[in-house]
């Protein structure tokens, strides 16, 4: 008797991780947003403006310890794409407080751009993205190539731009002029 309500324990643990990890993975989309965000400087930027570039958007919080341990990654790989096409936004999510999503980005030197998402709308766009980090690479035509909840594999990662990176010089006919 005792082993059958541990087993009905352990079925109703399961189907509750189960349900709570679809309900906090943002869903699948295949195709980027059109949104407009406004960085920390101040500028507007639109996401459609990116197109004919690989965009690699990440959501992120100053708590998040995986998502600041992850910074001087993503600097590394905007310092060396960048000049090449590759765009990275970084937007804080909408509890994080504004003084500390600026102090951080000040104490760290972030190069890309940075966004405040006050009112989630740019989460609620992107599936209703609730973990963080929670990355999308965005293709040159604007198709998602991978999302990811959790820490990025760098050198995946970097294997991929550089690979979109490539076939944007190759069919110049789908780039724009970068900004």
């Amino acid at each position: 008797m005792k082993s059958r309500v541990e087993l009905i324990m352990l079925i109703a643990m399961v189907l509750v991780a189960t349900f709570g990890y679809f309900w906090m993975v943002p869903a699948a989309l295949k195709t980027s947003p059109d949104i407009d965000l406004m960085t920390l400087d101040g500028k507007e930027l639109q996401l459609a403006s990116l197109r004919g570039r690989p965009v690699l958007i990440t959501f992120w919080a100053t708590t998040c310890n995986s998502c600041v341990s992850e910074i001087p990654h993503l600097i590394e790989l905007y310092d060396e794409l960048a000049p090449q096409g590759l765009e990275i936004i970084a937007i804080a999510m909408d509890y994080d407080p504004p003084n500390r999503v600026v102090a951080l980005r000040k104490a760290r030197n972030i190069p890309y751009p940075v966004a405040l998402d006050i009112q989630a709308d740019a989460a609620r766009a992107f599936g209703d993205v609730r973990l963080t980090p929670t990355s999308f690479l965005i293709t040159p035509d604007g198709q998602i190539a991978h999302q990811r909840t959790g820490k990025l594999n760098m050198a995946a990662l970097r294997k991929d731009i550089l690979a979109m990176l490539a076939a944007t010089r190759t069919n110049p006919a789908t780039t724009k002029p970068m900004p």
